[in-house]
């Protein structure tokens, strides 16, 4: 089964947002089984509309958008999808009665009915009911053939791929079994990891995919294959997995489906009963906010200061002006003052801390741009280690992030 993707909106052609929708969309239809072919971006006009849907008709057997079912007169999608259809709008009783309990409830501003005319729906389309908003999604349907159109709110978006949609696709379409396993590594390139691996690789048999899917700081090893019986091709893929993670063994850190070392460390963490606290500078409270990014993590992470100026390091951290000035801000005995603080200060059993020059200039440093320090403070012992991250700033950033992440899951393993 062939897929299309097309999210619409002018926002997303001059560069306004991020199409972070075509992506979701495109992951969970692969989990499925289902192989997108084709993603294109268009403005909301109802001739870029038309064009769209006259050629992923003749190329794919789904087609699915993404955006301009908004109440306001520049959302073109529903109208001109009534029109394509040869159909009429007609008003959709439970949707209306839903839109009208969301702006009692939620809205403050009155409904107008421009609000109400999201209810007003093609005749021939299945409405797929939007609980999280007031803008319905659509699915038509003819012969193999199927047109479904999503809000492009993403949390709206996401929630009817999950429950509307996939449960149909799957429930009225052949779809051939699919297993994708997702290694992820830390703290070696991919051409290192391809070297180490070239063996393993070169004996895969054809039916079995391996891509590198590398960012910074770490690398993604999938496997990937395609069959008729679910259970077979998940105990058929399990056996190259365990082969491979065998190879990886000292920078495997988890697999993606399992939510990464972030879920790593959060495993860990609540079964042995320890707090973590974060204290950081350039990476500005990234580290916080990919470990609170799993549900639970109140249950160990204590908390976090962005202590991002000088002053804030000494004032609120309590790290020594005279360390500072003898040390610079970037330095090895800066880290282990901040780490040791936060980890009093927040009464927690383990603590992460960071400073480092991101760039593009010194600003207080005395170090290079890309010279960071991470330390980490245990119940048994505190010690930092500096590294070169490079020059871009966002490069920077992102790896010191995932070491930082590297570093606190070895010691809570080994705790």
């Amino acid at each position: 089964m062939k897929a299309e993707i097309i999210t619409i909106g002018d926002e997303i052609l001059i560069g306004q947002i991020v199409d972070t929708n075509a992506v979701f969309m495109a992951e969970v239809l692969t989990r499925a089984g289902i192989a997108v072919h084709w993603k294109s971006t268009i403005p909301d006009e109802s001739k870029a509309i038309i064009s769209a849907l006259d050629t992923g008709l003749e190329r794919s057997d789904l087609l699915i958008f993404s955006g301009g079912l908004g109440p306001t007169r520049d959302d073109k999608t529903k109208q001109t999808l009534t029109e394509y259809f040869e159909d009429e709008l007609v008003l959709n009783q439970e949707v209306l009665e839903h839109i009208e309990h969301l702006f009692r409830k939620y809205i403050t501003t009155p409904i107008s009915e421009m609000n109400r005319s999201q209810a007003q729906l093609p005749s021939k389309a299945e409405v797929l009911f939007n609980v999280n908003g007031t803008a319905p999604g659509m699915w038509f349907q003819n012969g193999k053939k199927a047109v479904v159109s999503l809000p492009g709110v993403p949390y709206e978006m996401k929630h009817l791929m999950r429950e509307k949609v996939i449960p149909r696709v799957q429930q009225r379409f052949e779809l051939p079994a699919i297993e994708h396993r997702t290694l992820i590594t830390y703290g070696m390139g991919e051409s290192a990891i391809a070297e180490r691996i070239q063996d393993f690789e070169l004996g895969l048999p054809d039916d079995i995919k391996l891509a590198y899917l590398p960012s910074l700081g770490r690398v993604r090893l999938r496997l990937s294959a395609t069959g008729n019986d679910k259970q077979t091709l998940i105990d058929y893929v399990e056996g190259y997995v365990k082969t491979l993670r065998s190879l990886v063994a000292d920078i495997y850190y988890g697999e993606e489906q399992e939510g990464g070392i972030e879920a790593g460390i959060a495993h860990q963490f609540k079964g042995k009963e320890q707090t973590l606290a974060v204290a950081e500078s350039f990476t500005g409270g990234q580290i916080a906010r990919q470990l609170v990014a799993l549900p639970g993590a109140s249950a160990y992470f204590r908390g976090g200061i962005v202590a991002y100026a000088t002053e804030i390091k000494e004032t609120v951290l309590e790290v020594p002006k005279d360390l500072v000035n003898t040390h610079s801000v970037v330095s090895e005995a800066v880290a282990i003052a901040m780490v040791q603080n936060v980890r009093r200060q927040m009464s927690s059993d383990f603590a992460i801390a960071t400073t480092g020059n991101a760039g593009p200039d010194k600003g207080d440093s005395k170090e290079e741009v890309g010279k960071v320090f991470i330390a980490i403070a245990t119940p048994n012992k505190v010690f930092a280690q500096s590294f070169q991250m490079g020059a871009n700033r966002e490069r920077i950033t992102q790896k010191s992030v995932n070491k930082a992440l590297e570093m606190i899951y070895q010691e809570i393993l080994n705790f």
